[in-house]
């Protein structure tokens, strides 16, 4: 070999040893057939478990992904959330901890997994305005999942940014990602044809050719409103041979698959744990496996609705909000574990394997521990730690006043009537109402409660106090322009109540580290408790709050999600990465418990 021709190989050497990984891996193809997925032109059966990063903590993707795995599973699918990822007008997060998308695709490609992902830019997915930024809503006639032109504008921005994140993992490029929903359940909500072709245009304008899917019911009006001609029809749930048939028909010439296979459902604050019965579950899936028909269980691992995340539905009940913990009832718990249902179903597929081939092992469980009783102490109150009062003549919601979650507080005096009716329209969606500094009661927008009688005081001009919660907004069909707080009005015996202070209390990090001490005795409801505890060894562990009535928990500044003595959970998932060998922060905030309470960490949600 001459001097030139080693110089040569020497140098195609060099170059392919700094190339991406993904860009030495072999191209696939993955296109439509008539009726069936096809990967490298042969016909491939999509068995996806559905999971969102933004539930996950990013030190647990790799573990949860490996389970769906070892269930069987030969692709993930993945809702992204907008609001996640844009929490304030054009500030995006694409790179810290579990915002970071690319980690997350990387590690699905590395464990030789397949991708779908649902990006929205509406998700539904019992996630906070189903994933829409709420600061939106402070446009005031500004409508969503339409072609208003303001609503049009940010989710072409976002969807551009995302673009960038996603584009080197599309499968023509060597990636994993086999293709891409367009919006999410339309066919439930609306029936603008042109606001789904513009979104699979502005995807098309970014770069993003793989092919795409929409996902509805299995019902005529639904799938005539939400299906695109060339876009391949997910269904929620797909389940028989008449929902594949009507799809077809409605949409024909593409794959029809079930996109929403459910193997749990959600749960709201005041009901029992939802679980449904696995033998319906496995008797979908073997027709499923059966007939070869891809499908996506919804969801494979349910994660958990950390800080204010949780959305909430509006059904024949009224304003029903969800719990914190997302564990939905999956094959695989909040906390990682494999139930009886993942079992069983690790058993059905694998029962179709090819003769020799075997499953993935199932991961090893992640370490759990428990933890004695956590002694707190008062530490302040949300009434010492007011920022400066905005003036409004009457009281606006949260978006008016440039607040997406947390609490605010309305303050005002009573002239004229100063007993009697109060009435609040509404309330969104939950208070304490103080009269004169007094606790007095509740507003609960869940029960239907919007007032209360104020009683007579000797006070020549009572005051009067609102403290605001707002739970998560509604992410599903009509009445996802959930604005929080006083949405219209507060009027006593009919006449409208004028002049008041109003008070931003975001509980976001900034307002819970500027925190200051009271340094006196504090027993007016609103109180932050606060307490150390000391660890050797770190696990995930499950901080039970039953001793509290209604709030939220923090750990080492980790915002674990909001607690109901309501229930039916009474614990919050804390992960070990949130932990520390040594001293560790816990801190409590309760709208109703004045005295102090032990906490402590379990190895289970129940």
């Amino acid at each position: 070999m001459t001097k030139l021709n080693i110089a040569k190989l020497l140098f195609v050497f060099l170059i392919l040893s700094i190339l991406p990984v993904q860009a030495q891996r072999a191209k696939h193809t993955f296109t439509f057939g008539s009726s069936d997925f096809m990967l490298d032109n042969q016909a491939f059966q999509i068995i996806s478990g559905e999971m969102h990063p933004a539930r996950i903590p990013v030190e647990y993707w790799r573990h949860r992904i490996q389970m769906a795995k070892a269930m069987g599973c030969n692709t993930i699918a993945a809702y992204i959330f907008w609001n996640f990822h844009e929490s304030e007008e054009g500030v995006y997060d694409f790179t810290t901890g579990n915002h970071n998308l690319a980690e997350f695709m990387r590690i699905v490609q590395e464990e030789g997994m397949w991708l779908i992902l649902r990006p929205g830019p509406y998700v539904c997915a019992e996630w906070e305005l189903g994933g829409i930024p709420p600061y939106l809503l402070r446009i005031p006639d500004i409508k969503l999942r339409c072609m208003d032109p303001r609503y049009m504008a940010a989710a072409e921005k976002y969807i551009a940014k995302l673009a960038e994140e996603i584009k080197p993992f599309l499968i023509t490029k060597g990636g994993p990602l086999l293709m891409l929903q367009i919006e999410n359940e339309y066919g439930s909500f609306g029936n603008d044809r042109n606001y789904l072709l513009r979104l699979k245009e502005v995807w098309s304008e970014n770069g993003i050719d793989v092919p795409t899917f929409t996902g509805d019911g299995a019902t005529t009006y639904m799938l005539e409103a939400g299906s695109l001609p060339g876009s391949a029809v997910g269904l929620d749930p797909g389940s028989s041979l008449a929902d594949f048939e009507l799809a077809a028909k409605m949409n024909p010439g593409v794959p029809v698959f079930s996109s929403e296979t459910y193997p749990g459902w959600l749960t709201h604050w005041g009901e029992k744990w939802v679980k449904p019965d696995t033998t319906e579950l496995l008797k979908s899936v073997k027709f499923l496996m059966d007939n070869k028909k891809s499908f996506n269980f919804y969801v494979v691992h349910g994660g958990t609705n950390f800080g204010f995340t949780a959305g909430a539905n509006s059904g024949g009940k009224g304003y029903e909000p969800d719990v914190t913990s997302y564990d939905y009832d999956a094959p695989v718990t909040e906390q990682g574990q494999a139930t009886p249902k993942y079992m069983s179903l690790r058993k059905l597929i694998g029962s179709y394997l090819p003769k020799g081939k075997k499953l993935f092992p199932i991961p090893e469980p992640v370490p759990v521990i428990e933890m004695t009783a956590i002694g707190l102490q008062p530490f302040t109150t949300v009434w010492d730690n007011l920022p400066q009062p905005i003036s409004s003549v009457q009281p606006k919601t949260f978006e008016a006043y440039g607040q997406d979650y947390g609490f605010i507080l309305y303050k005002t005096e009573l002239v004229g009537h100063k007993k009697g009716k109060l009435t609040v329209t509404d309330i969104h969606d939950y208070a304490t109402v103080f009269l004169n500094g007094q606790y007095i009661g509740y507003l609960d927008r869940r029960e239907g409660i919007n007032s209360i009688d104020i009683p007579e005081s000797k006070v020549e001009f009572p005051v009067l106090e609102i403290l605001v919660e707002a739970m998560g907004r509604i992410n599903f069909a009509q009445n996802l322009i959930d604005r929080k707080g006083i949405t219209d009005r507060v009027t006593l015996n009919g006449m409208t109540l004028m002049n008041w202070k109003v008070y931003n209390l975001p509980m976001d990090k900034k307002f819970i580290f500027s925190l200051r001490s009271s340094g006196k005795t504090l027993n007016k409801p609103g109180i932050f408790f606060r307490g150390s505890f000391v660890i050797t060894l770190t696990g995930d562990t499950f901080i039970d709050v039953s001793n509290y009535t209604k709030g939220i928990v923090w750990v080492n500044g980790h915002n674990l999600g909001r607690f109901w003595n309501i229930g039916p959970q009474k614990r919050l998932y804390c992960p070990a990465s949130w932990l520390k060998s040594g001293v560790n922060e816990m801190l409590i905030f309760d709208l109703h418990e004045t005295g102090p309470k032990p906490v402590f960490g379990l190895k289970t949600l129940e």
